[in-house]
């Protein structure tokens, strides 16, 4: 297993800039507004080939009564709980505060190998006289960073990396199915990530937009690894007010840039709206592989046709991505999550999937013999071979005599057939049209 750092302290002292420095990436928001980072957010990391992963946790606030905030020292100490090594971030500015002794006492009492970080000491040489303040936490030998210019996070980083058990595996690996849960806002995809893993994960409320970032949830069934990433619902960029809520959006779709799977949300209490085709619609033109999960089935009215009509009405919905899987579940009760799981693995697979160029040209010869390729001023469609290029998603050169009579409708028909003998279900498939003899 990789270690796992977290990075915990107050609200507003850095934590997120270190974050986003260390992982090399704006993963974390970062806003000079206390509490932004609501949920633990993980990253991969790594320091001298040493891999791990990284947690930014809501600042913990020890005596919090607000909901939101009590919730986010609730995850805080979640992180700290699975965390090898724990980075205490303070801030050389504001001194040692009674909150930074709070959380001092909370992790010398989970009993944490600590690193003690005094960020926003910018300039080089000796640190100022505040910085010695911090030896009263108790907790060693404080280190001077400043996590805006990245000045001394590679001592930081070095002490981090002493601290890890001697039984960790520090190697890369990349064999996770990653899989992004995406959707409006409330349409209950922290409740549905928090059911698969069985903990709260993720902070779950039925205020709309709760989930700010893009969150990382690694786990493991049956021997197969996976990634969740909850991102934050996407609502209509006509209603994206705060700069927040706009880096929300953007994270959500780097989610969908980086994920192999997309688990497609909708509030079957609400219907299908214009926005989930547009979500969808973003996951399709990447090329993931999609599953449209129905939620909250549970509060559905039923009787004998409600599914087969809903479903009828999410293939009109959805034209543009006839191959997507559809399944009807309830976070809230766990009914058919399961059966989600098992999608998510058979469409990665399909995603991957690579057929040899032998059985591709036999499939596509009988096609041709079953329906004629069309013609243009005499001219007649002739489909010399194709051949597989690439996976995930699957993509397919074919070489012909003219690609300009190659009609869009007899390339529906040649997909139709590929899907008709290999399956592909769940996965777009690509198509490169080349005339023979054509340079890259």
């Amino acid at each position: 297993m990789k270690p796992t750092v977290a990075i915990v302290g107050r609200p507003n002292v850095g934590k997120s800039t270190l974050f986003n420095k260390i992982t090399g990436q704006r993963i974390s928001i970062v806003e000079d507004t206390p509490g932004v980072t609501r949920d633990r957010i993980y990253a991969d990391a790594s320091w001298l080939d040493k891999h791990f992963t990284l947690i930014d946790t809501g600042g913990i606030e020890p005596a919090a009564k607000d909901e939101i905030l009590s919730q986010m020292r609730r995850q805080a100490q979640l992180a700290i709980e699975m965390a090898d090594v724990v980075i205490l971030m303070t801030n050389v500015r504001d001194g040692v505060t009674a909150n930074d002794q709070d959380v001092a006492n909370m992790l010398l009492k989970a009993n944490k190998k600590i690193v003690l970080a005094v960020n926003k000491v910018d300039n080089v040489g000796d640190p100022p006289f505040e910085f010695y303040e911090f030896y009263n936490l108790g907790l060693g030998d404080p280190i001077a960073i400043s996590s805006t210019h990245g000045l001394g996070v590679g001592d930081l980083l070095d002490e981090v990396t002493h601290k890890f058990p001697e039984e960790s595996d520090t190697s890369e690996e990349d064999d996770e199915i990653k899989v992004a849960v995406i959707g409006k806002p409330n349409a209950g995809k922290s409740s549905l990530i928090n059911k698969i893993l069985g903990e709260e994960r993720v902070i779950v409320s039925n205020v709309a937009g709760t989930t700010r970032d893009a969150i990382d949830s690694h786990y493991e069934k049956d021997g197969e690894r996976f990634l969740f990433i909850d991102t934050a619902g996407m609502r209509k960029r006509g209603r994206i007010d705060e700069n927040i809520e706009h880096y929300s959006v953007v994270r959500s779709l780097a989610a969908v840039d980086r994920s192999d799977v997309c688990v497609i949300m909708i509030d079957a209490s609400e219907g299908i709206t214009e926005q989930d085709t547009k979500i969808a619609g973003y996951a399709h033109e990447q090329g993931r592989a999609c599953i449209i999960a129905v939620n909250k089935w549970d509060l559905v009215v039923k009787d004998t046709k409600t599914m087969k009509n809903f479903t009828d009405r999410v293939r009109e919905e959805f034209a543009f991505m006839s191959y997507a899987e559809i399944v009807f579940i309830s976070a809230k009760t766990g009914s058919r999550v399961n059966k989600l799981m098992e999608m998510i693995k058979s469409v990665n697979e399909q995603h991957k999937r690579r057929i040899t160029t032998g059985m591709l040209n036999d499939v596509i010869n009988e096609a041709t013999a079953k329906q004629q390729p069309p013609s243009d001023k005499g001219r007649r469609l002739r489909i010399y071979y194709a051949t597989q290029a690439s996976t995930a998603p699957p993509t397919f050169i074919i070489f012909c005599n003219n690609k300009e009579i190659f009609h869009y409708s007899y390339l529906r028909f040649i997909e139709n057939q590929i899907r008709d003998n290999f399956g592909f279900k769940g996965t777009p498939i690509n198509f490169i049209i080349r005339e023979k003899g054509e340079k890259k």
